[in-house]
């Protein structure tokens, strides 16, 4: 299924795209302000501004639960940089749903002269002449107290695991003042989880000054050496020790560890079930001092989630831990090999302190060697805090949240509202009270109380619509573009230019088996051949062997265990400052991403060639 093409200078507005029969009554599953074209006002807004459809944070349709998330993070983020930063010339971030389809944009558009005036007093005295001064280990640690709390409130949620039939003793003896009933406490674990989610997210403040330093450092430095490329910059900026690391830092750890013990290895390394192995560690000393070490990880660092942490369904390495038991099972191989699973920090360390005492031997004008020194001391200081924001963000607290969100779910299967806990997410955070309530009201009622609708058929015609928006074709970009993309967040982080903008305009003619060369953004330097490994699901990922290329949608920090085995990373979609490109460079891995469709026009066994000096994936041999 295809989407209506764009005319020769915009995309198609909203309306114009033509939605399969199939996912009829998809607008009833999301908020209405997520919807394009309520009001005449609105429309006009909507189609004269350039809409991104955004699979950095949605690479599929977006179940209308999962969807809370993105709410959280346009809330929180659009107030952080207009109300919080007062960057002068940002507006919010907006989203919007069409057929189940996400889209985001930044607004390309500037605020009012005085209002930029107004923020920019703002902005000097906060983020110039406070955060970049200040911000270092001590506020992170700060931070990094706040969102755990946070975490910890979640994991305090009292879920009752059944709604009994008639509450017990002790709810009455010796109070009964105090008691809440167990419909009603359901009911709240709800609420509460929906409030934390928005709590969360405004902890993610400190991300959009850490990106904004990178973006000035980049454009000092290309003044100073112009014909220095983005690599080069970011390589500067490249081997920080970031938490966001620390699930696969301890895999290694866990790997090496179970090494030293022949028994523990030879269990790890075999084919039983997880819980099979940890059932036979459990009977001897070494296997009970390694599930010792074993546990000790867990919290927190497997709350790292399978995929993006955005989705419900990824689940994270506690609640599918076949997933570690997989990366352990190829590291320990890999060490046994003589070969290294950790990133070569100290080696990447090195080549960017050479790097940049290199270049700022070539500054020999006194103000701009200063300005080079105190730009880059910022940069150093604030970057690393991008990434633990991801970690503590989305992962750990979102992985927290789906947990306890999904016991919610199991009592409301439980009673048979719905067929299954994953049923919920078809519900918007705004439907699910009605939905436990009309549970709660029937049991607290008393006996043989209807519903007062059938969610079990609403929910299988909302499966339909979804698995109708896996196989559609929605647009990449909606609307008119800017005559330049002005927004250098977009850029670093999307990896959409006016290069992109246009290639998109003109359409495709060409067919993909024909493409032998695609262009992207050089993300991590170096050229390389090998043969591709295309991943388009997360349990694909487990599959990739030593020395693969990996060609995906994008790349997330959750991956970083395979990233000890690959050549070289390529990606469809991302820019310099996105995850791909950082943990590549983090791990000293060429990377070509923002490639358009790198994951439909290479197939796994292909030979490819990626050049992450040029941004360049040039298809050698395609396989037999």
């Amino acid at each position: 299924m295809t989407s209506q093409t764009s005319s020769k200078d915009r995309f198609p507005f909203p309306k114009e795209v033509q939605i399969p029969s199939e996912l009829n009554g998809w607008e009833e599953m999301y908020p209405k302000y997520f919807l394009f074209g309520t009001t005449p006002e609105r429309e006009k807004f909507e189609n004269g501004t350039l809409w991104l459809q955004d699979k950095l944070h949605a690479a599929e349709p977006i179940y209308p639960l999962d969807l809370l998330l993105q709410d959280a993070w346009q809330t929180a983020i659009s107030a952080s940089t207009t109300r919080f930063w007062c960057i002068p010339m940002a507006q919010g971030w907006y989203h919007r749903v069409l057929g189940c389809s996400f889209y985001a944009t930044p607004a390309f558009y500037l605020p009012p002269e005085d209002v930029m005036k107004e923020k920019a007093e703002i902005f000097a005295k906060r983020v110039m002449g406070f955060f970049f001064k200040e911000y270092g280990p001590e506020m992170f640690e700060s931070w990094r107290n706040n969102i755990k709390k946070v975490g910890e409130k979640i994991k305090s949620l009292e879920i009752p695991g059944e709604l009994p039939k008639f509450e017990p003793d002790e709810m009455v003896f010796p109070d009964p003042s105090s008691w809440v009933s167990s419909g009603y406490k359901v009911l709240d674990a709800f609420y509460r989880l929906v409030s934390l989610m928005y709590e969360a997210w405004h902890f993610h403040r400190e991300l959009g000054p850490a990106y904004l330093a990178s973006i000035v450092f980049s454009d000092f430095c290309k003044k100073l050496f112009p014909n220095i490329t983005g690599t080069i910059i970011t390589k500067m900026i490249a081997g920080v020790k970031v938490e966001m690391f620390r699930p696969q830092e301890e895999l290694a750890r866990l790997a090496k560890l179970a090494l030293s013990s022949p028994d523990v290895a030879k269990i790890l390394k075999n084919d039983l079930s997880v819980q099979q192995k940890l059932e036979e560690l459990d009977k001897s000393g070494t296997g009970k001092k390694w599930l010792d070490e074993y546990n000790k990880a867990q919290d927190p660092w497997f709350y790292v989630s399978c995929g993006s942490g955005w989705f419900h369904h990824e689940g994270c390495w506690l609640t599918n831990p076949d997933v570690p038991f997989e990366y352990l099972k190829g590291y320990i191989k890999t060490l046994e090999e003589g070969k290294e699973i950790e990133r070569p920090f100290d080696e990447l360390d090195k080549a960017r302190k050479e790097l940049v005492e290199g270049y700022r031997k070539l500054i020999t004008n006194e103000e701009d060697r200063k300005g080079f020194d105190e730009l880059y001391d910022i940069v150093r200081r604030v970057y690393p805090y991008t990434e633990n924001h991801i970690f503590w963000c989305e992962h750990y607290i979102h992985s927290l949240w789906f947990m306890k969100m999904k016991e919610i779910a199991n009592v409301i299967v439980k009673y048979g509202v719905l067929e299954e806990p994953n049923d919920l997410f078809l519900f918007n955070w705004y439907e699910i009270p009605i939905l436990i309530y009309d549970l709660y009201m029937i049991w607290s009622q008393g006996e043989g109380i209807p519903l007062s609708e059938n969610w079990k058929e609403k929910a299988k015609k909302r499966r339909q619509i979804m698995e109708a928006a896996k196989k559609w074709s929605s647009p990449p970009m909606l609307g008119v573009p800017p005559k330049v993309i002005p927004d250098p967040f977009v850029i670093m982080n999307y990896g959409v230019t006016d290069e992109t903008v246009q290639g998109w305009l003109k359409g495709s003619t060409v067919v993909l088996e024909d493409i032998t060369e695609l262009k992207g953004h050089p993300a991590s330097p170096g050229v390389v051949e090998g043969y591709a490994k295309v991943v388009t699901s997360l349990d694909e990922i487990t599959q990739v062997q030593m020395d693969d290329i990996l060609v995906c949608r994008y790349t997330n920090p959750a991956w970083a265990p395979v990233f000890t085995k690959i050549k070289a990373a390529v990606s469809d979609l991302g820019g310099l400052l996105t995850h791909a490109a950082i943990v590549s460079r983090e791990y000293g891995i060429t990377a070509v991403v923002g490639t358009g469709n790198a994951t439909a026009v290479i197939k796994t066994g292909d030979l490819i060639k990626v050049d992450g000096d040029r941004g360049i994936v040039t298809i050698i041999k395609k396989a037999a």
